[in-house]
Parts: structure tokens; C-alpha cells; sequence
């Protein structure tokens, strides 16, 4: 990955991860423990692309799904 694209996705991952935990109300700590457990951080670097057009507001709902749909299919 270019360092220029590298850097738009960190940032990009940054905000939401500070913008989920605030709707949250997590911990830097507890949200690390979530993104173990639910790869939050990769997924938005996977979905970068359409994601950084989407909105922050459409981001975090969608990763509010991931992890809904992730916790309902566990065992």
C-alpha cells in the first residue's frame, strides 16, 4: 500500500474508532478488546474505499451491524 493511501486509511480508522467509542461510551482499552474480537479496524481498512465517501454516521451503523450479526451467530 502507497504511504499516502496508508496514512488516509489510519487516519480514516482513527476517527471512527474515537467517534465509535464515544456512541459506545468504551475505553480506548475496551474498544482494543473489541476490535480482537470483532476486527473492527480491519474492516474498515478493507472498506475504505466506499466507506470514506459513505459518513461517519453510515460507517458506524454498519459496524454496529457486523457486530450485532457476528454476536447473534455466536455460540
Amino acid at each position: 500500500m502507497e504511504t499516502r493511501k496508508f496514512n488516509d486509511v489510519a487516519y480514516f480508522q482513527v476517527g471512527i474508532a474515537r467517534k465509535y467509542m464515544r456512541r459506545h461510551n468504551l475505553t480506548p482499552l475496551q474498544f482494543v478488546e473489541r476490535d480482537k474480537q470483532y476486527h473492527i479496524l480491519h474492516f474498515l481498512e478493507v472498506g475504505y474505499e466506499p466507506f470514506h465517501l459513505t459518513g461517519d454516521e453510515g460507517v458506524l451503523n454498519e459496524i454496529d451491524e457486523i457486530v450485532a450479526e457476528q454476536q447473534s451467530s455466536a455460540p
